[in-house]
């Protein structure tokens, strides 16, 4: 029973650390990172209260150090995910009984964790498997999945306060269920903190989640899953479970109980979801809640009035952060004739610039691509590219998988818009220019809009302020983050919310209320204090 209608603040932003030399956070995420190198851990999957551990182990390294060990998961089949659904449904009815506030108190309690005890921990899992720098895994692993945590309580506070008007003798009030069933959450390898996100956002809103990590993070993963445990989250709330995918899809689509799914990943995996789903819909209870946010192709235009150093930037932070490996990264640029030059320039000078290496070593800009499959498919854009006598590759081009995954950043000039690399998702660091005619704006606008299936991000330059209009207004359905000035990446929860539509997925906005509804049911109850015991009506009366 609740006592009191309980108040969950609209936080601020977690702060990022800097990690500048002689800094606190940087002495401790030194050690942090030397102590996970120093052992091999082994991680189960974590099913109901048990930790589940198989005779198949595979081996968890670091892509930019591929002879190191970090240690091995235990892989999961087709029964161990019968048995997390089992664990979840198993779970539900005491999860759902949960007050609003004791099942708060655990994902706000879980991001006080990430915030203290544990945040040189998450960066350095978060570097180590997926090879990120320090600064992009602080603004990942830490920053953004304790947003996620304290922004979604929040959030979900003001939902269930959004009640229905009562009128005379009637008391109306509005219920937000759980869905009925089980949630499948499915998460990328890029980023921790949509790893935590996606199957706490559906789990905070009362349901039960089975959640399947990309098998390249599973190494922060565990973490997380441990950290969520530590701060009182019960058992078969959340199992986490290391299967593949047409494995996970085959059981649970085909589950009665299946209640939606959570993803981020691949259009195309995505797409054959959904035909999946759909094909399945008389099994169901309820249609499922299928929520994506899938590919992107995304864009900078820059209008002949933008500054260059500002486009330059843009430029080398939005495609070359983290590799390239954001869906949200910049990898097309149409830049106006006259600034063309000049950009250029500072763009071949910024990529020579850049270090590449280790994520221990805090000088290096640049780390490695994820693994094997994405350095080989990234390499052959680029192959591709220097065989064409149409295109010209103005910086980068190397690639080696010697020691690691590493491929230089490289920049593709090309005269055709619908080069391929303008067109299809690469997920690496490749980013392509077009110079267009500095009287071809409004054209460009109609190409940008109509090169790629893609609408994630994009980005206008300009400081004149009728291009900006226009841009805004012509590329409307093109992004679903629109960035004037900026870089198309970097969305921060609560500030700008994040997701695409088109081929990009179902926009549902990670980082704001419109995501917690998909995992909520509403319920209308209407109370009648005096109800009528007479079927007729008074205009039923002669006089």
């Amino acid at each position: 029973m609740s006592l009191g209608n309980f108040s969950y603040l609209l936080p601020q932003n977690e702060s990022v650390f800097s990690y500048a030399p002689g800094s606190k956070e940087r002495e401790n995420l030194k050690k942090t990172l030397a102590k996970f190198k120093a052992e091999e851990i082994d991680v189960p999957m974590y099913i109901g209260n048990k930790e589940v551990r198989t005779n198949k182990k595979v081996a968890m390294r670091p892509p930019h150090e591929i002879e190191k060990v970090l240690g091995y998961f235990h892989a999961g089949d087709e029964k161990h995910v019968k048995q997390a659904i089992d664990a979840a449904l198993a779970a539900k009815d005491n999860w759902e009984s949960f007050s609003w506030e004791n099942r708060a108190g655990i994902f706000l309690k879980a991001a006080d964790l990430l915030s203290t005890k544990y945040r040189s921990e998450i960066n350095a899992a978060t570097m180590l498997g997926q090879s990120k720098n320090a600064f992009q895994a602080e603004i990942d692993a830490s920053c953004e999945l304790i947003d996620f945590l304290r922004f979604n309580v929040h959030f979900l506070s003001e939902i269930y306060k959004q009640q229905p008007v009562s009128s005379p003798g009637v008391h109306n009030r509005m219920e937000y269920r759980p869905l009925e069933g089980f949630v499948l959450a499915i998460t990328p390898f890029n980023f921790t903190a949509i790893g935590g996100n996606l199957p706490t956002s559906a789990a905070m809103c009362g349901n039960v989640v089975v959640w399947k990590p990309a098998n390249t993070q599973i190494y922060s993963a565990q973490l997380f899953m441990r950290i969520m445990k530590e701060a009182g989250l019960p058992d078969g709330v959340i199992n986490l479970i290391y299967v593949d995918g047409p494995t996970i899809g085959n059981i649970c689509f085909n589950h009665k109980d299946f209640a939606g799914v959570h993803f981020t990943g691949s259009t195309g995996v995505f797409n054959k979801m959904w035909e999946i789903i759909g094909k399945n819909m008389g099994i169901y209870k309820s249609y499922p809640r299928i929520v994506g946010e899938t590919g992107g192709k995304d864009f900078i235009v820059a209008h002949h009035s933008a500054n260059p150093d500002v486009v330059a930037t843009a430029l080398l932070r939005g495609a070359f952060e983290y590799q390239g490996q954001k869906c949200s990264a910049a990898s097309r640029a149409y830049i106006s004739a006259n600034i063309a030059e000049e950009v250029k320039k500072k763009l071949i000078a910024g990529v020579k610039s850049f270090k590449m290496g280790s994520v221990e070593d805090f000088s290096n800009f640049v780390n490695a691509v994820i693994d094997e499959k994405s350095f080989d498919n990234i390499k052959r854009y680029i192959d591709e590219a220097k065989k064409d006598k149409k295109v010209e590759i103005l910086v980068g081009g190397k690639c080696d998988k010697k020691l690691g995954y590493f491929i230089q950043p490289t920049i593709i000039e090309t005269k055709d818009p619908k080069y391929a690399t303008m067109c299809e998702e690469i997920f690496g660091p490749v980013l392509t220019l077009y110079i267009y005619p500095t009287s071809g704006f409004e054209k460009i606008l109609e190409i940008v809009d109509t090169t790629s299936p893609y609408a994630l991000t994009g980005a206008i330059i300009s400081q004149d302020r009728k291009a900006v209009e226009l841009a805004t207004k012509k590329l409307r359905n093109a992004a679903g983050n629109f960035y004037i000035n900026d870089k198309p990446s970097g969305a921060i929860v609560g500030q700008q919310p994040f997701g695409g539509a088109r081929a990009s997925g179902t926009n549902d906005k990670a980082g704001s209320s419109l995501n917690l509804y998909r995992w909520l049911s509403a319920r209308t109850i209407k109370e009648t204090f005096n109800p009528p015991t007479d079927y007729k009506y008074p205009f039923m009366q002669e006089k």
